[in-house]
């Protein structure tokens, strides 16, 4: 096998192995899926260049790309379009933020068969208004009352969503009950005395849970495959009834919190938290400008979780159809430039990241923004090359997975 496929299986191996046969698949349908599944290597290659562009440190969510946008209901109850995925958030560099979000322009234009002038397009654009919002020093936020255009349609669309349409669309209703329904896609069904372990667990954690209300029975339990990059985490989702009505059904996510696949490379000194949970819950609390109401964290067997309820309002940005809409693709990019800025101007200051001042004088500079561009056309070709070896090793690796399941 060659590196790519040896750097793969050492990086997944400690996974569930038939979540990571999953993983691959996902993984295997163009560059752009690759791209989102190997965080790691991306740094692992990013910290190996001798002249990349310095930047102050500030909070990054680590993986930004085009899809790790979407929307929540926020902990207002108001709905909002932010940055939305914090598993591998940490203290680092600004320009690792920039350089993975310009990446991902170049490789999902071309996986999605756009002109590669329009890629180049799009991501100057990113670049200058990312620049123009951090050199301002003011965070800015997108909900239904300022977005413009498809992020507008995405945002009132969603608020029509109700949390009945989001039960009937993962449970089934027998016997004047619902059940997650089990489609060994999304959902899984899980072993009887690790389901039985999980509500009880739950069942115990809602008891004692300060805050939050108690009015709820566990009434199912499945595993759950959601992203790319975290497929073959342990992952549950749970169906809880209330007891005051019974007609009303509330989901809740589990998701194992490991630590962020940036850690080996990046030698910003961190503060030290609790768990890495409480890293990626403190640090999406810091970076989006009004948080989804989140349960917090939970122990379970040994390992650390992330609880939070699942939103009807909550989705995420699907590109491939807004690459659809070419009309459509410079305000979204705007948009995620804007929200990118805002996030690190939010929580400047925190915990060894760069004060706004700061911030406002690196958007201002010059002499880092065409390498930065340079840098991300030169390795979305090296994605390129590293799919193609993928691909060419897909059979062998899945193979491998097979045979770890077996010993």
């Amino acid at each position: 096998m060659n590196s790519i496929a040896e750097r793969l299986a050492a990086f997944n191996k400690g996974l569930i192995p038939d979540k990571v046969e999953i993983k691959y698949k996902y993984m295997s349908q163009n560059a752009f899926s690759f791209l989102r599944g190997t965080c790691h290597l991306f740094y692992e290659d990013l910290s190996k260049v001798k002249d990349f562009p310095t930047s102050p440190n500030t909070w990054i969510c680590g993986d930004l790309h085009l899809e790790n946008f979407g929307s929540f209901k926020g902990n207002n109850r108001m709905v909002y379009f932010d940055l939305n995925d914090f598993d591998e958030a940490m203290l680092g560099p600004a320009a690792w933020e920039v350089a993975r979000m310009l990446t991902s322009i170049f490789v999902g234009f071309n996986s999605f068969k756009i002109d590669p002038a329009e890629a180049q397009k799009n991501a100057d654009l990113f670049l200058s208004t990312y620049t123009k919002v951090l050199s301002g020093g003011k965070a800015y936020n997108i909900d239904p009352r300022t977005a413009e255009g498809i992020v507008r349609s995405f945002l009132k669309n969603i608020k029509k969503r109700r949390e009945s349409d989001l039960i009937k669309k993962i449970a089934d209703e027998k016997g004047g009950q619902f059940k997650i329904k089990i489609d060994n896609r999304t959902h899984f069904e899980l072993d009887k005395k690790l389901k039985a372990e999980l509500i009880s667990h739950l069942t115990e954690w809602i008891k004692n849970k300060k805050g939050w209300s108690a009015n709820y029975v566990v009434k199912d339990a499945a595993f759950r495959v959601a992203g790319t990059g975290s497929v073959g985490l342990k992952r549950y989702m749970f169906l809880l009834q209330s007891t005051k009505s019974k007609k009303k059904y509330l989901l809740v996510d589990m998701k194992e919190a490991v630590q962020s696949s940036l850690t080996p490379y990046n030698l910003v000194k961190q503060p030290v938290w609790a768990s890495n949970a409480d890293r990626v819950l403190s640090i999406k609390q810091r970076m989006q400008n009004i948080p989804p109401a989140l349960l917090g964290p939970s122990n379970f067997k040994g390992d650390i979780y992330v609880l939070q309820e699942m939103q009807p309002l909550a989705d995420k940005v699907n590109f491939a159809s807004i690459a659809a809409k070419d009309d459509c693709l410079e305000m979204v990019i705007k948009d995620m430039a804007i929200l990118t800025a805002s996030a690190q101007i939010r929580s400047g200051g925190m915990q060894g990241s760069a004060i706004i001042d700061a911030l406002m004088a690196f958007g201002k500079q010059k002499d880092w923004q065409q390498p930065l561009l340079n840098y991300a056309v030169k390795y979305s070709k090296q994605v390129a090359k590293d799919y193609n070896e993928f691909m060419a090793d897909y059979k062998d690796l899945v193979a491998a997975v097979e045979q770890s399941e077996t010993n």
